[in-house]
């Protein structure tokens, strides 16, 4: 890959409110009910965040998206329960289908102007083309990139936000991301990727028009 590095200076959202505790919720050693900053989720209860807070890495990626670009940026909840109403998942009891990329899509430019585009296929070149454009790119992998495992045992299932690419690699933003390793900037070998990467993902724009 020819080409020159370049990173957007998008602001950083955990799926958890502490996203210094995320490595005691995704152990399990607490539970995300004894969040202490639940409340600023917009939950009804700590119940209600504790249920959505490991299935909304879709909805941290947008509020990154609205935050880098100007727009307000709801709470976490009352955003999922409006992504909900569009279609973007399905609830059925404690089961959740989501994030569902085409009508996300249409609500996310719908709602707020966006340029939304969903990839069912998608390769390094592409993100890499995207994020040179100005636009960022929603990626499909599977939650342990946050420690580049040697051998995930499946790609895809978890949305992180490509920030950053150059020839070397991607910088993601990764809303279940370890701190001070892999939450914010996290450089990915695009070798490394590859494990994880399922090729799909939303490209996201400030606006609509394609350029």
């Amino acid at each position: 890959m020819n080409a020159s590095a370049i990173t957007h200076p998008v602001p950083y959202y955990s799926q958890w409110e502490s996203a210094d505790l995320v490595p005691q919720f995704i152990t399990g050693a607490r539970s995300a009910a004894d969040d202490p900053l639940w409340q600023k989720s917009g939950a009804d209860s700590p119940e209600e965040y504790a249920f959505w807070a490991p299935r909304i890495c879709g909805m941290a990626c947008l509020r990154m998206a609205l935050d880098h670009w100007g727009h307000p940026v709801p709470p976490s909840v009352p955003l999922v329960r409006e992504a909900l109403d569009a279609g973007a998942y399905v609830r059925d009891g404690d089961k959740v289908e989501g994030m569902i990329y085409a009508p996300f899509a249409e609500w996310a430019a719908r709602r707020w102007g966006l340029y939304a585009d969903v990839r069912p296929r998608l390769v390094a070149e592409e993100i890499h083309e995207e994020v040179g454009r100005g636009r960022l790119v929603m990626l499909s992998v599977y939650k342990t990139v946050r420690t580049l495992d040697k051998a995930p045992p499946q790609r895809g299932g978890h949305l992180v936000l490509a920030v950053g690419t150059g020839p070397d690699g991607v910088q993601l933003h990764n809303p279940s991301g370890l701190p001070g390793r892999s939450q914010r900037f996290a450089r990915v070998p695009w070798s490394d990727l590859d494990r994880f990467f399922a090729g799909r993902g939303v490209v996201l724009g400030a606006g609509r028009a394609r350029t």
